[in-house]
């Protein structure tokens, strides 16, 4: 099987399952009977602790021969933990189960980028269209329990989640290559891993990349936590809430897929800006309840949003992180964007959403703007 394959497949079995616990969670926890800042406090927590979380799991890992190693250990672990929120009750058990799902399961798409990255740079074939395959997953499984919980409880979500971060683990097994941490076939010492950190700590360009395109991406924390249920009280049906999040991630696809050739000729600075203006023009008008036909066009935005905002984000970390730290930098880069700032994001976004409701998209407005302001030091740099 092509490697461009293999990989697209490992990224498939992480999305198909975040497809459904991202839009849906929210509704299966107020199903259970929880306030918006009690959801949004759940959804946050594991957001901020892979702050610290992400980048020890990054220097751990590279403590093993093969790179796949603790993306294994990291699926089997988020499985058990997804699978013991059904076994206990009450916000603070769901709190700590939650956390340790999510912090273990959002640690391997940007470790796999890693492998993927320099697989790519190898063998020559496109990133993005490996990427993209997981995308398409993330559109089926969205899809799928949309449409099923027009038929079934909420539990439904659970179980989806549980067995998609089992197949994840099983994927990372299978499908990834034998790719070494070291070129050599042996770790490296402690001491060079925890250099790589401390050396993109101290690195301006790298800070300000990770801030800038981090605080973009973090943005969707208030769409990620509370658009389905804005869409639900605005009388949209669980089957159109499920097309709503699919045109957007349908568009990331072909984004990824067939705009590898303009992503070539434009400056990654200059992509993450785009992506900014793209999010300050959706979120600014998804803040007055627009109708169905005006969502649409609103929800083809997050291919700009989101999917120019990250690709340009990878390659602004590549160009920043010395070789020795490439791991690392790519771990703290997401842990910042889906882990501190989407934290900060989503946790405000719960009272955001109970006193002002679609209102609360305007906080996401000012977020993108800071973010906007901190790539521009980066585009005014030769």
């Amino acid at each position: 099987m092509p490697t461009q394959l293999r990989l697209g497949l490992y990224y498939a079995a992480i999305f198909i399952g975040t497809g459904a616990s991202l839009p849906y969670m929210p509704v299966w926890f107020r199903s259970q009977g929880l306030s918006g800042a009690e959801i949004g406090i759940i959804l946050a927590a594991p957001m901020l602790a892979r702050i610290v979380v992400s980048p020890l799991a990054a220097v751990w890992g590279d403590g093993f021969r093969l790179r796949r190693t603790p993306l294994i250990l990291f699926g089997a672990v988020a499985a058990l933990a997804y699978a013991s929120i059904a076994l206990v009750e009450g916000f603070a058990a769901w709190l700590v189960a939650w956390t340790i799902a999510s912090c273990m399961l959002g640690t391997l798409p940007p470790l796999g980028d890693v492998i993927s990255l320099r697989l790519a740079r190898r063998e020559g074939f496109s990133y993005p269209f490996a990427r993209g395959i997981g995308s398409v997953a993330f559109v089926v499984g969205n899809l799928a329990v949309g449409a099923l919980l027009t038929l079934a409880a909420p539990d439904l979500v659970l179980f989806w989640t549980i067995t998609a971060a089992l197949a994840a683990a099983l994927a990372a097994r299978f499908m990834l290559p034998p790719e070494p941490v070291h070129e050599g076939g042996e770790p490296p010492p402690r001491s060079a891993r925890w250099r790589g950190l401390s050396d993109l700590i101290h690195n301006r360009g790298f800070i300000i990349a990770v801030v800038g395109s981090g605080v973009i991406q973090a943005t969707h924390g208030f769409y990620y936590g509370f658009s389905a249920l804005l869409w639900r009280k605005q009388g949209i049906g669980e089957a159109w809430i499920g097309a709503l999040w699919a045109i957007g991630v349908v568009l990331e696809v072909a984004f990824m897929w067939f705009g590898d050739p303009w992503r070539r000729r434009v400056r990654p600075e200059m992509m993450v800006a785009i992506g900014g203006l793209a999010a300050l023009i959706r979120w600014t008008a998804m803040a007055f309840s627009p109708p169905l036909w005006l969502l649409f066009p609103l929800q083809g935005l997050h291919s700009l949003s989101f999917t120019a905002t990250f690709l340009g984000s990878l390659a602004l970390i590549e160009r920043y992180a010395p070789p020795h730290a490439a791991s690392a930098a790519q771990t703290v880069s997401s842990a910042c964007a889906g882990g501190l700032f989407i934290g900060l994001a989503t946790l405000a976004s719960g009272p955001l959403f109970d006193a002002f409701g679609p209102h609360g998209y305007l906080g996401m407005t000012a977020m993108t703007l800071t973010g906007l302001a901190a790539i521009g030091l980066l585009i005014r740099k030769p």
